[in-house]
């Protein structure tokens, strides 16, 4: 092994590493549970709308003590891309070679261009200009002029009612905790609240995640990008319903959860 490559090793598994990897999930955290508050306040019928994470941090940009809150998150944000980037292109958690292991390493390669791109928009809200959340019917109408475009967002669109689909999964099977330091939540009396939020986050993640993957689906098979909906729409769909209040409710309580459990994440999970 060159001396390059031990570098790159020893910056792997450093302990700059994890502690990034624990501040960028406090600043998940952060984001899920604003966005549940804000959700939680439309139920309640105090005012505003359900939004997205985005939309939450454009709403951020305009109120004055929103610009120390963004470049907070905008940080927590890059914190966690590098920490995912580790975990892709350094192999922190030493995934192995065979196919599984590329796959966890290719999924933490995602969450981190993901979240290296929301750190950027978050910046972006405090240095340029302030315009209106995304459109995802007008992205959609982009991604169909491309080569292979219609397929694209079908193919994003199953991807995402995959990833909603697991995240059941994880809630109902109690697969959240596979990371977690058990010992250190025992004897911290933590297990119920972490069992509790990380039910309830994931619960919530399924039902929007698949909302949203349905509906692109739904819009690249009838070739009309209107049908397309982001997760401020997903939420908007459940205040629609019968009962819609109560929907609404259930799922800005589950994000809020979600927030929480990225928090207890911060603290108990094996970084």
């Amino acid at each position: 092994m060159g001396s390059t490559a031990r570098a790159l090793d020893r910056l792997g598994g450093s302990d700059w590493i994890e502690r990034l990897g624990r501040i960028g999930l406090v600043a998940k955290g952060i984001s899920f549970a604003l966005v549940g508050v804000l959700a939680v306040l439309v139920a309640l019928g105090v005012g505003g709308a359900t939004t997205d994470r985005q939309g939450a941090l454009w709403l951020l940009s305009k109120e004055w003590y929103g610009v120390i809150i963004l470049v907070a998150l905008g940080l927590g944000f890059a914190a966690y891309a590098a920490w995912r980037l580790a975990q892709a292109l350094l192999n922190r958690d030493d995934e192995g070679n065979d196919f599984e292991g590329w796959a966890k390493r290719a999924g933490a390669l995602v969450r981190g261009l993901f979240y290296a791109g929301l750190s950027l928009l978050a910046f972006s809200f405090v240095s340029g200009p302030r315009g209106e959340s995304r459109d995802e019917p007008e992205n959609t109408a982009r991604v169909f002029d491309w080569p292979l475009g219609r397929w694209i967002v079908f193919a994003l669109g199953l991807g995402l009612v995959g990833y909603g689909l697991w995240n059941g999964y994880r809630s109902i099977t109690g697969k959240f905790r596979k990371h977690m330091k058990t010992g250190q939540m025992e004897r911290e009396d933590a297990g119920p609240l972490v069992n509790a939020a990380g039910f309830l986050g994931h619960a919530a993640r399924m039902v929007l995640f698949t909302m949203v993957g349905v509906f692109l689906v739904r819009a690249a098979w009838q070739y009309d990008p209107k049908e397309a909906i982001g997760l401020d729409e997903a939420l908007a769909k459940l205040a629609n319903q019968p009962y819609g209040t109560l929907w609404l409710g259930a799922a800005a309580v589950g994000l809020f959860a979600y927030g929480v459990f990225s928090i207890l994440q911060a603290r108990y999970r094996d970084v």
